[in-house]
């Protein structure tokens, strides 16, 4: 009988990381190994990093040295470090934290149980040197689909399923589709849609270590989507860097446009949400499909990041004021009640106060659901570290402060506004003490806010309800149930 071994998932960052994480467990169950909820319990504990910002990194350096932690006093044997923020600093996150018994990249993820048997057996896999993962495809993105020999967190691989799946494993049904084990029992669910970003935002280093932009294809979505739907999931995210840009190099960037009624049509799926839209590539189209499919829910997450025009074009981004507002009328005078995010940042080097003030006034007018404000940071490898005009840390601390007492603000007027709707909410938890907690179409998981119902009798987590939106708390509402009849 072959020796038990036990491994914990600790994931970190956005939900393209829980993707990701889920395929590390499907790889790792299908090989064998025994997936357990705590790290505490596990032989191995991997850790899932995120390596966006300063603060994420931190989180991730904590959560590695708490699982380290844990070799003293429990199960534990060997705490492994994957993720984006192992990817982008590869040996030397080696070397500065010891702590660590594997540092691994995506390209070991393929090999993710070979990797963790021989660093619990105590031997070592030395850590990756980082390389900009943008040279890996080729610059032309129609000729991306063929480089199949780059490792694509989330994608697949092109290795035979084994015959005998373990119990809880998406089948694969290509030599694309991925391995999957869900880590959780939420009736949400995300899905990847494409991998990496071709666009050269000054501030952000994603592009280096997740690479080139690549669709994923359409057959392979659904057919995971239709998996998931039979494993419980009544809605599914699409995640990816920039989904906007989904399709250009499958010859029909409009490919997402035909993709959307095709999933919300996969029996048993209730609502299709999409992340992560840019704003300078929304298309008319798009708009209308996020707007009138049914189950599709109308929601923008729209990477706005400024409006003043001048810090926009630092950032090498593009718009303003009046253009994203035109951009938010054109939404609302097809979906009135169509749910809006988005994020900024502030304090971006050379920011005067008539910019903080410009986005300030766009801020005001916008009517948006949900605000995300940070401070400008430096990041290494990144245009804008090269900048002159870096406002003081002071500056930025008293700019960040301030627009995030106005987006609390404004976000709560929002959601009273709200007031009176009619709101189709997907119970997500049902507890003794908190009731029943869920999200309706204009709130996505994690990101913005929730829904509590003013009865729970009759409900459990997955089931759509009807129900009207009687008051507000914060970006938070309370709903009343439409009577029986009101879910599904």
């Amino acid at each position: 009988m072959p020796e038990r071994r036990t491994v914990a998932l600790v994931t970190l960052g956005c939900a393209r990381n829980e993707v990701d994480s889920e395929e590390l467990a499907g790889r790792l169950a299908a090989d064998g190994w025994e997936l357990v909820e705590e790290a505490a319990a596990a032989d191995v504990a991997v850790v899932n990093t995120c390596g966006f910002v300063e603060a994420a990194k931190k989180d991730s350096v904590d959560a590695l040295l708490e699982a380290n932690d844990l070799k003293d006093h429990g199960r534990t044997q060997a705490v492994v470090a994957v993720g984006c923020m192992a990817e982008r600093y590869g040996k030397e996150l080696a070397e500065a934290l010891p702590e660590a018994d594997g540092v691994l990249g995506f390209d070991d993820y393929a090999d993710i149980s070979d990797r963790l048997q021989t660093i619990l057996s105590g031997g070592v896999h030395a850590s990756h040197t980082p390389r900009d993962r943008r040279k890996l495809l080729p610059l032309s993105p129609v000729e991306r689909q063929q480089a199949t020999d780059v490792a694509l967190p989330g994608h697949g691989d092109t290795a035979p399923a084994p015959a005998d799946l373990p119990e809880g494993l998406a089948p694969r049904s290509g030599p694309r589709a991925p391995l999957r084990r869900r880590l959780g029992s939420s009736p949400v669910a995300s899905v990847k849609l494409a991998s990496g970003c071709d666009r050269r935002c000054t501030f952000c280093a994603i592009p280096s270590f997740r690479g080139s932009f690549i669709s994923r294809r359409p057959a392979d979505v659904l057919g995971e989507t239709r998996w998931l739907a039979e494993q419980g999931v009544k809605e599914v995210m699409l995640v990816s860097e920039n989904n906007t840009s989904y399709g250009k190099d499958l010859g029909d960037i409009r490919l997402l446009e035909t993709l959307l009624p095709e999933l919300a049509a996969v029996d048993g799926i209730e609502r299709v949400r999409v992340s992560y839209l840019q704003p300078a590539e929304m298309r008319p189209g798009l708009i209308d499909v996020l707007t009138s499919t049914e189950k599709v829910a109308p929601y923008f997450d729209l990477s706005f990041q400024h409006s003043a025009p001048g810090v926009l074009r630092a950032m090498r981004r593009f718009g303003d004021t009046e253009r994203f507002w035109e951009l938010l009328e054109a939404i609302r005078s097809k979906a009135p009640e169509a749910g809006v995010r988005s994020n900024f940042i502030v304090g971006f080097p050379g920011e005067s106060e008539e910019d903080f003030a410009e986005l300030e006034r766009f801020l005001g007018a916008a009517r948006l659901d949900a605000i995300g404000v940070f401070g400008y940071s430096d990041e290494e490898g990144t245009e804008a570290v090269s900048y002159e005009d870096k406002l003081g840390s002071d500056v930025i601390a008293e700019r960040l402060a301030h627009l995030s007492r106005v987006a609390e603000e404004l976000t709560a007027q929002r959601a009273e506004e709200r007031l009176g709707q009619t709101l189709h909410v997907l119970v997500e938890s049902v507890d003794e003490e908190e009731g029943a907690l869920g999200r309706a179409a204009h709130q996505a998981p994690e990101t913005d806010g929730q829904i509590l119902l003013t009865d729970s009798a009759g409900l459990v987590p997955g089931r759509m309800v009807t129900a009207k939106a009687v008051a507000a708390e914060g970006v938070d509402l309370v709903a009343e149930p439409l009577g029986e009849g009101a879910g599904r």
